[in-house]
């Protein structure tokens, strides 16, 4: 994990690139929410969402691998590039969190089992569950938080 940096995104830089890790990651991660609504959604991503979040850029030899979005305490998403995870670089990631913040929250999809494992093997713990999304699909998930220790 020597040659991984962190670093403050670039909005004219790095928009498409992030939204690029985010469609490839989703698309291996959350095939039950379907291709269509996810290139639908990347849109938003480059418009609204990274714009709107402190986000952080994992880059492996100088090229992005990974990102964080924080709004305040909230990650909004963490996505590692497919041919990067497994590596640490999501670890890093919220390791990285934890020096802006002393508590993270995030929602993940329970159907999203691996990025579950992770989130409790990093140390959050689970608070809630709701039975539908933001856009009211039904699709269950978790809330889970952790503080600094």
């Amino acid at each position: 994990m020597h040659d991984v940096t962190i670093r403050a995104f670039d909005p004219a830089g790095d928009t498409e690139t992030l939204s690029g890790i985010w469609l490839d990651a989703s698309l291996l991660a959350h095939p039950f929410i379907g291709r269509a609504r996810l290139l639908e959604q990347r849109r938003l991503i480059e418009e609204k969402y990274l714009p709107a979040a402190e986000t952080w850029v994992a880059c492996r030899s100088g090229e992005p691998a990974g990102f964080i979005a924080l709004m305040e305490n909230f990650i909004g998403g963490l996505f590692v590039a497919p041919a990067h995870q497994g590596q640490g670089i999501g670890a890093r990631l919220i390791a990285h969190a934890f020096t802006c913040r002393d508590e993270l929250t995030l929602e993940v999809y329970t159907e999203n089992a691996g990025a579950l494992r992770f989130y409790l093997a990093q140390g959050f713990e689970e608070v809630s569950r709701r039975p539908r999304d933001d856009e009211g699909f039904p699709f269950e998930n978790a809330r889970l938080r952790r503080r600094v220790r």
